[in-house]
């Protein structure tokens, strides 16, 4: 059984990201979700089609957090697909009352157990959140069990927590954010009001601080692990891939791109 990983747009500008289970490379996806609802519907469509695949290929949405990059799209998503929405029952209560999502998706919404490994595709795909520090209504990572393929996914996260990183040393893929370069942050264009609260330990992680989490957690059943929401102003990615490159043991380190999407990654 193949596993397929793909992202839409991974930034500020916008999140979504798919994974699913693929019988073999001929053959149309068993069983998939969604991350995060950033790119419009007509978007995901189009670049779904480019790799041969549909909206029939995934039969969920996982929610990280409420911040615009992340939902943008979401209410449309429920109203033009109809896909089942799980979330945290704080993060539903947030998204109710959200001007992009109010109204839009009590027909889709599902509630995520805390603690315990939810059957998001019966049978094939199980997700575990996590809480992580991000200045967001409530704001997680997940991680997904593909039949047997571990998989873990933190996009905002202002530090490690010992709970991501021990899932992380269990995955066999790990999409983990690299948001900024220090010394770019400090020299760049951003008022010390917004440095101070990337900063802070509830924005977002550096190159630096994910280098140390990979140290901490790269192991080596670890094949792919895969930077994501990279700074337009704050970062490249050859600084994230540099910070990065020495800690990654046998895996192979990709820098996912900001505003267009990555190709269709086969995982295993």
């Amino acid at each position: 059984m193949h596993v397929k990983f793909k992202s839409f747009s991974s930034g500020s500008c916008g999140n979504c990201y798919f994974i699913g289970l693929f019988p073999d490379e001929g053959r149309r996806c068993e069983a998939g979700v969604i991350i995060d609802a950033g790119v419009s519907p007509r978007r995901l469509k189009k670049e779904l089609v480019s790799d041969g695949l549909c909206t029939d290929d995934f039969s969920a949405v996982l929610v990280t957090h409420d911040h615009m990059d992340h939902i943008r799209s979401l209410g449309s998503f429920c109203k033009h697909l109809g896909k089942p929405v799980w979330a945290t029952e704080k993060l539903h209560r947030a998204l109710s009352s959200h001007f992009v999502t109010r109204g839009q998706i009590s027909s889709c919404r599902r509630e995520l157990r805390p603690s315990a490994w939810n059957e998001i595709i019966p049978g094939r795909i199980y997700a575990r959140y996590f809480k992580v520090p991000h200045d967001a209504s409530d704001t997680v990572g997940y991680a997904l069990m593909l039949d047997d393929f571990k998989f873990v996914i933190m996009t905002d996260i202002g530090r490690m927590t010992e709970e991501a990183v021990s899932l992380a040393r269990q995955a066999d893929a790990v999409v983990v954010e690299s948001n900024y370069d220090d010394e770019m942050l400090l020299n760049g264009p951003y008022p010390k009001e917004l440095q101070d609260r990337i900063r802070d330990g509830h924005g977002h992680l550096s190159n630096a601080r994910c280098a140390e989490a990979l140290a901490a957690f790269a192991h080596l059943g670890l094949g792919h692990i895969f930077l994501c929401h990279l700074s337009e102003h704050n970062n490249t990615p050859e600084l994230a891939l540099a910070a990065s490159l020495p800690f990654k043991g046998e895996a192979e380190l990709v820098a996912l791109p900001r505003e267009t999407p990555s190709r269709l990654f086969t995982l295993r």
